[in-house]
């Protein structure tokens, strides 16, 4: 059940554009591919890494999942690790009754597991496409 390193980081801006802008045209920045993920957004990389997720207004999520508006600043919406483990983390949160939204990409088959901090700072654990049951 490892974490194995910070995958990425996940704003959502209080202008998508001029903040994609800013990252690509003055820190250099490349924008590549990302997923259909279903709502607005750019993944920015570095040395060929998405490292900056930018994302736009999202579709309401499933009921008791807190609503979170940007301020005036954005909003730091997420942070992500790369692991391994799957079936164990998913047992562990399950033991402790810690509520979870699990999602498989499209195309890539990667699993990711979306949960909140005890201060509600939402966190996710990226699990490698070998470790997502076939469906």
């Amino acid at each position: 059940m490892p974490l194995e390193g910070l995958n990425h980081y996940t704003i959502r801006p209080v202008d998508l554009a001029r903040t994609r802008d800013f990252y690509v045209e003055i820190l250099g920045l490349e924008e590549g591919y990302r997923p259909p993920l279903g709502f607005e957004g750019h993944w920015l990389y570095c040395g060929g890494t998405p490292t900056v997720h930018l994302i736009g207004p999202r579709p309401q999520r499933e009921a008791g999942w807190p609503e979170r508006v940007a301020g005036d600043t954005g909003l730091l919406d997420h942070i992500a690790f790369s692991c391994t483990g799957l079936t164990e983390m998913r047992a562990r949160l399950q033991a402790r009754g810690i509520e979870f939204e699990e999602r498989v990409i499209p195309r890539d088959r990667q699993t990711q597991l979306f949960l909140h901090d005890p201060d509600g700072v939402a966190v996710e654990l990226n699990y490698p496409p070998s470790e997502t049951a076939a469906a």
